[in-house]
């Protein structure tokens, strides 16, 4: 059984967390040893030949533990036909054999690769009638009851804190029922769904009662999006405001955790206010920067008094008094910033982050999809071009299902009017044109594209790419599009990555024998393609260690259009003029097809320039306020040793 890491003895974590925690360095591990436990209650039910009664969640947070699951029937041989399970929700209406149907979620990813009877697996049944809905869910947790209620109930969370379809102002009493889902929750989604149109606004739900009563509860939560809402629920008061909050008064229950959900926990974050620590360097920094911006101050107006009073006493007995630390960590933080990316010739290069030498540096920027590298580091990506260094972009999907079915029709049908004008008979071209809208025009929610529809989405992106890297001075020999494998499906969701994700970018690496390569670190989906891509550089790189060539290279970590590094983290801080900023801009908008009701905005409103444009001025604004020169805006670097 997982455990809690609450001290009892000192009472230091209790103070702050109300549900047991335990922290993993990855989804993947976390999610082996709930796999772990829920075998091993099968395997004690088996015995006791009792049957195992399983609660089981949808969406990206149980994928692991399903496969791992699988793994464990297909080679340890552990039986599940002792297994009964009830899932929490679905979709209304819904058909069990729609994409995006829970049924077809728990079929694909469990039912249909172990040996659990089907009549044994309930999944609510989206295809009812309204009026039918009161009924059968009284007589789902009839079921439940009769089975003497769940053994082990997973769970996952939602942004709002929503268990279950159990949105914000859901009751603890509330039963089994059809709900109404809030808009965050329909945004979510709305990227499986192709649309925010498209996305259902009901749903039926396990009730929170029910949940409440299983005798186990493990909630699963992955990547730095959740860590906001897991704080909440852990260490917030019971509200429900936020369903996962109600978890605090059950008996039994654990939350386990990757290191990015786990970020924002009082323990993690701020680790000084919860035990006596050893004060390291990156901890210092991290606490007298939090302190500064926490108390609105220039780091070099810090006081003792700031640091007693704020749980900071040891730090200022350790290395006091504060202005040796303040003046410490203000050098430090200055010589993070550079208008020098690929480093400043003939300069002293022992307090600036990047080399001087060579002067003229091979670059390699890794781009997710065909629009991150100028979103996330299009001022830098320009600089690096006119500073002279030989700059190469690799993007490492073509990104087509984030343009709309209007936006490729209007392309396909644009080449038929071009060879019309000009009296160029093209037969096949206006096949696949009339292919394509026949198509799309018939086209069922979440249906794939056909292959036809895909590419020409796929030569938007790669034409609109094409022209952001000339706008920066690239010529075509030095863009490379990828075209990673794992992406190809035509679907929301991917394909694992594979060897041949890999060996693309490794011979893309060992044809340029880059002195730099830039990466997308952004980590807030484990599931998500820029932690895919992430993953193959570094395989890619780890593989390619053994090179001499690669002795010469370090690794930068630029983030997307989601989220920024944490004014602690950064490493290199690369400023832009307001001439800068505009410049970022129009390279941002070559990409047309991602403006104005792109397909994949999430919760935030924002095109993706204005975001960019606002994270690049907030991260100035910091740095500003913590008493460094005034920038228009800046975009920020983590290094990844390897």
């Amino acid at each position: 059984m997982l455990n809690s890491k609450i001290d009892k003895a000192t009472g230091f974590e209790k103070r702050f967390e109300n549900i047991g925690t335990v922290v993993y360095e990855n989804s993947t591990s976390g999610s082996k040893a709930v796999a772990k436990e829920i075998a091993d209650l099968i395997r004690v039910k088996q015995s006791q030949k009792q049957p195992c009664i399983l609660g089981l969640a949808t969406g990206s947070s149980p994928k692991g533990l399903y496969s791992e699951l699988v793994r464990l029937h297909k080679e340890e041989g552990l039986s599940f036909k002792n297994v009964i399970s009830f899932n929490l929700d679905e979709y209304y209406p819904m058909q069990p054999d729609s994409v995006n149907s829970y049924v077809r979620f728990m079929n694909e990813l469990l039912f249909n690769h172990v040996d659990i009877l089907p009549e044994n697996c309930h999944v609510p049944d989206g295809t009812l009638s309204k009026e039918e809905i009161a009924n059968y869910c009284t007589a789902y947790e009839a079921k439940i009851e009769a089975l003497g209620g769940i053994d082990l109930q997973i769970l996952g969370i939602g942004g709002n804190g929503h268990i279950g379809f159990n949105e914000s102002g859901s009751l603890q009493n509330s039963k089994t029922r059809l709900v109404a889902l809030d808009h965050i929750t329909r945004v979510a989604a709305s990227s499986d769904f192709l649309g925010l149109n498209n996305t259902p606004r009901t749903a039926i739900t396990l009730g929170v009662k029910v949940i409440m009563e299983a005798q186990r509860v493990i909630l699963m939560a992955w990547g730095e999006g959740k860590s906001n809402i897991i704080k909440q629920s852990v260490e917030g008061q019971v509200t429900n405001l936020v369903p996962a909050s109600f978890l605090q008064e059950h008996g039994n229950v654990t939350f386990v955790l990757d290191k990015e959900a786990s970020s924002k926990l009082t323990r993690v974050n701020t680790p000084w206010l919860v035990e006596k620590i050893e004060w390291t360097d990156k901890l210092i920094r991290k606490a007298v920067l939090g302190l500064a911006q926490h108390l609105k101050k220039p780091i070099l107006m810090l006081t003792d008094a700031d640091y007693i009073e704020n749980g900071m006493s040891d730090l200022l007995a350790d290395s006091g008094p504060a202005y040796d630390i303040n003046i410490k960590i203000f050098n430090r933080l200055q010589n993070t910033i550079t208008g020098w990316p690929g480093g400043k010739p003939n300069a002293d290069d022992s307090k600036r982050p990047e080399r001087a030498e060579p002067s003229k540096k091979r670059v390699l920027i890794f781009s997710p999809h065909p629009d991150d590298d100028v979103i996330s580091m299009g001022g830098t990506f320009k600089r690096l071009q006119e500073q002279g260094h030989d700059v190469h972009i690799g993007y490492q999907t073509s990104g087509n299902i984030a343009v709309s079915d209007a936006e490729a029709l209007r392309f396909a049908a644009f080449v038929c009017d071009y060879n019309d004008k000009f009296g160029i008979k093209n037969v096949e071209a206006e096949n696949i044109f009339k292919k394509a809208l026949d198509f799309l025009h018939n086209k069922k929610g979440s249906e794939i594209d056909i292959p036809e529809v895909r590419h020409i989405k796929g030569l938007i992106r790669k034409g609109e790419a094409q022209a952001a890297s000339h706008f920066i001075g690239l010529d075509d020999t030095h863009i490379h599009f990828m075209e990673l494998p794992f992406y190809e499906t035509g679907a929301i969701e991917k394909m694992p990555l594979g060897d041949e994700d890999i060996k693309i970018t490794m011979d893309l690496i060992d044809k340029i024998k880059p002195h730099q390569i830039y990466a997308a670190g952004d980590l807030a989906d484990p599931h998500g393609t820029h932690k895919v891509c992430l993953d193959a550089i570094f395989r890619a790189v780890k593989e390619l260690k053994p090179k001499k060539y690669m002795d010469d290279c370090w690794v930068w970590l630029y983030r997307g259009a989601w989220q920024e590094w944490g004014v602690d983290e950064i490493e290199m801080a690369v400023p832009m003029s307001p001439d800068q900023v505009l410049d970022k801009r129009h390279g941002i908008f070559k990409h047309q097809s991602q403006k104005d009701g792109v397909v994949f905005l999430g919760t935030d409103s924002r095109e993706f320039w204005q975001r960019a444009e606002d994270r690049n001025k907030e991260t100035a604004e910091v740095y500003h306020q913590l008493g460094l020169a005034h920038y228009a805006a800046m975009e920020a670097f983590v290094r990844w040793h390897f």
